[in-house]
């Protein structure tokens, strides 16, 4: 953790509290804070499934902090206000605010004044503020303007980070609480019986970062190659008219096809995705999935493919912007699904596919929402 965020701050063993990944992290951190019927507040564009980690069995309150394009989606003392004022007049009592830095879906990191701003918010409103790190060594190109700053180096927090991201490997379900509240750390160790990292995977993650010079220059490694991509990505987007929000970190850009929208509402977004998905074959999230208030954003991954994959995509687009293709697969074209294929059963890329949770939020069937994939299986 230390290094990841430039050993510009140091970490006391003591206060780590382990749980099954940042999910169970998140989750663990929430029932530790907050109460039934009470409420976060979560800056928007936010990753979909903050909703599932934080709320579904805490049952705690999402409240979105309504960010939009005019500020490049910065988190101001306007919108925070507003949304603190909306749960509170409904009677929730808010606990926290939850921020991700960097952001998924943005790619963005929280400059030193913003975070500052929160912490004297949280401060002023007498609430927790829990900082999602996860893509802290994701960072790639840094600069004075877009490094990434720990919260841990602007006040006393609680973080929460796991090495899918920063170290690849989502899969051994490492998670970590870091808090500097006495009370949190004994609470989170209580809970964390229910979320337990196995001991061999301890062991074998333990000996792996032990090794200080692999650390280096995997880290190193990592955030050159993600540069690198993100450059071309964004550079063959932008030659055919697409052009993302600034980022210098995570595995995704964000980006802008408002000017392809039929109408400028969710369904028109919705509408453009289903072509993207079922006629163009790329995968891709509308914004809507994000809480995003402006319609016609998309989350785009570009570090989940080989070389050959991401020239196949940018081909895809191309096409599908420059060519016939652009006029004919428009909005119009959804409202005539094409006949059954033999893959949709098997992909579920229909129309059906388009899934609401419990309040009735719409997501991409790829979205980090899952209902259990045995439930996926039997249907």
């Amino acid at each position: 953790m230390e290094r990841g965020r430039g050993n510009k701050v140091r970490f006391d063993p003591e206060r780590i509290v382990m749980g099954g990944g940042a999910t169970g992290a998140n989750e663990l951190i929430t029932f530790c804070l907050a109460d039934e019927g009470d409420a976060f507040l979560v800056p928007s564009p936010y990753y979909p499934a903050f909703d599932r980690d934080l709320g579904w069995r805490t049952k705690v309150q999402i409240i979105p902090v309504h960010c939009n394009s005019s500020t490049n989606f910065q988190i101001t003392r306007p919108a925070l206000e507003t949304a603190y004022d909306q749960a509170t007049r409904t009677g929730s009592t808010v606990k926290g605010l939850v921020i991700a830095n960097p952001s998924n879906p943005l790619g963005t990191c929280l400059d030193r004044t913003t975070l500052e701003s929160l912490v004297a918010f949280a401060t002023e409103k007498r609430i927790h503020l829990v900082a999602d790190e996860i893509y802290a060594a994701t960072v790639f190109h840094p600069t004075t303007s877009t490094q990434f700053v720990s919260v841990a180096e602007v006040d006393l927090i609680h973080i929460v980070y796991s090495l899918s991201k920063d170290m690849g490997l989502p899969g051994l379900r490492a998670g970590v609480v870091y808090s500097y509240n006495d009370a949190v750390v004994r609470c989170g160790r209580r809970m964390s019986s229910f979320g337990l990292v196995s001991s061999q995977t301890q062991h074998l993650l333990a000996a792996m970062l032990s090794d200080e010079d692999f650390v280096g220059r995997f880290l190193l490694e990592s955030s050159r190659r993600l540069g690198e991509r993100h450059g071309r990505f964004v550079t063959g987007l932008d030659r055919v008219g697409i052009r993302c929000l600034e980022s210098c970190a995570g595995l995704f850009v964000w980006m802008d096809l408002r000017h392809l929208l039929k109408e400028a509402s969710y369904e028109g977004e919705l509408a453009l995705w289903r072509v993207i998905v079922n006629e163009v074959k790329l995968n891709v999230s509308p914004g809507v999935s994000f809480h995003c208030v402006e319609p016609g954003w998309f989350r785009v991954c570009f570090a989940n493919m080989d070389e050959g994959t991401m020239e196949v995509a940018l081909q895809r687009i191309r096409a599908f912007i420059q060519g016939k293709a652009a006029a004919e697969n428009n909005v119009v074209v959804v409202m005539k699904p094409p006949g059954k294929k033999r893959w949709q059963k098997d992909l579920r890329l229909s129309f059906k596919t388009v899934r609401r949770s419990e309040e009735g939020h719409v997501s991409s069937p790829h979205s980090p929402m899952p209902r259990s994939p045995l439930l996926w299986a039997r249907n």
